[in-house]
């Protein structure tokens, strides 16, 4: 297979003249990027509300599922960040050099679908929460923020937006606060790490698969590779590793860097929220959560104002920084399976088909906000939907990655692979189970 077959929409601007970019002196926190942020946007107020009932409901007894997700999700996401710089193009249209067409357009409509839901669901919580912290009416401020959000993709070039995004991973550190703020018994949640303790039932199952679905998220593999690729754009002298294999060292070094450090803070603020949350409400018996604006509220009276602001501040910041990477990786993988630009480094004019779909799915995420929509069951076949994606989009991102005739030399090495193809499993399990436990 020739590097024109795999050509993206993306990359097809060119790198300037080429230039040496070797070496792998540079400062560790130039080093993240595209991983930092994937693993932020992973805490998104869905994913919120998930380990705030894993918290709420059992306490500190499924800490433990964290410490195994870690290297499930940090195999997966360094798999989609190579790809994405080895090939020079997004993860859609390397699946298309091994599924067929009509299968990958279906995957990505049936992304669009879910990464839609999962928008609307965020303006909402982020207008909740506006609301409880300020007393504003929150339908104005979620129309408020879904513009905000929209411009800024639209007309804010990705180098300097990618630099926001990043800053603004920093508002995650506010759930780390919270554990500071409310009193936690250190050996009880030790022990949910090591020996927890748990019945084996429909309601436990039902949130490992809600917790397994929340952190691997198909949304999250488009939008890492993607990335490398508009990374790759802006650096002058970048290519493909696959055509520049003297670049490959200090890049694969980068992205096992970023990728471990993002996915790290990822599973930090998720067991931040669990202990948070199982401390204060499974302590002092609430243990249904609805939204990520109810578990705001309820840690009021329990836990104090203070507490109450870190995590209303962190479902608006968290909320800002995953509606871009949900409706832009919806917005590649349209773009690469239709031939369009697509680019966050392009003006709108010249992506009309790119930026048409991130228009899209912000929009008709808003729009759910007035349908007679129940959010707590969208946001249920959200996560049915993301759990059978993501299966046929792990498997061909295995086979991709193994591939010498995209991959070349840089082809994963034997444990990558077999935690790639242990995560694919867990998902596979998961997605049954989905179906069989409710």
């Amino acid at each position: 297979m020739t590097d024109t077959a795999l050509k993206s929409p993306a990359s097809l601007k060119g790198n300037g003249n080429p230039s040496p970019v070797g070496g792998t002196d540079r400062p560790i926190l130039k080093q993240f990027g595209p991983g930092l942020i994937t693993g932020a946007a992973d805490d998104d107020p869905s994913g919120i509300t998930t380990y705030s009932q894993a918290g709420a409901q059992f306490g500190f007894n499924l800490l433990w599922l964290m410490l195994l997700t870690y290297p499930l999700m940090s195999a997966i996401q360094m798999i989609s960040g190579r790809i994405g710089r080895v090939t020079g193009c997004g993860l859609a249209a390397n699946l298309r050099a091994v599924w067929p067409n009509p299968l990958v357009l279906f995957l990505v409509g049936l992304l669009f679908i879910a990464n839609t839901i999962n928008i609307g669901a965020n303006l909402s919580a982020m207008g909740a929460s506006a609301e409880l912290a300020t007393g504003l009416p929150s339908v104005p401020v979620t129309i408020l923020f879904a513009a905000l959000s929209l411009l800024l993709q639209m007309f804010v070039p990705y180098h300097r937006y990618a630099s926001y995004l990043k800053w603004l991973t920093m508002v995650l550190l506010s759930y780390v606060a919270v554990l500071f703020v409310v009193k936690i018994d250190w050996m009880a949640a030790l022990k949910g790490f090591v020996m927890p303790s748990m019945t084996a039932n429909v309601d436990t199952f039902t949130v490992i698969v809600a917790i397994l679905g929340t952190t691997i998220s198909p949304y999250l593999f488009f939008w890492q590779t993607s990335q490398e690729v508009e990374e790759m754009e802006e650096k002058e002298g970048a290519q493909p590793l696959r055509r520049a294999p003297r670049q490959a060292k200090r890049e694969l070094r980068r992205i096992r860097i970023d990728t471990f450090a993002g996915m790290a803070v990822s599973n930090l603020v998720a067991i931040a929220i669990i202990m948070s949350t199982a401390a204060t409400l499974h302590t002092s018996g609430k243990t249904e959560i609805a939204t990520a604006a109810d578990v705001a509220e309820a840690l009021k009276p329990i836990a104090g104002n203070f507490a109450f602001a870190l995590f209303s501040v962190g479902i608006i910041g968290t909320a800002m920084l995953s509606i871009p990477v949900l409706a832009g990786s919806a917005a590649y993988a349209a773009a690469e399976c239709c031939g369009w630009a697509g680019s966050l480094e392009r003006k709108p004019a010249e992506a009309i088909g790119f930026y048409s779909v991130i228009a899209a799915a912000t929009v008709l995420g808003l729009a759910m906000e007035f349908m007679p929509i129940d959010p707590i069951r969208a946001l249920f076949w959200s996560a049915v939907i993301n759990g059978f994606v993501a299966v046929p989009i792990m498997a061909g991102m295995m086979t991709v990655v193994s591939r010498h005739a995209q991959m070349k030399q840089f082809t994963a090495r034997p444990l990558l692979v077999v935690v790639g193809w242990a995560a694919t499993a867990a998902m596979a399990a998961a997605a049954i189970a989905m179906l069989i436990y409710r």
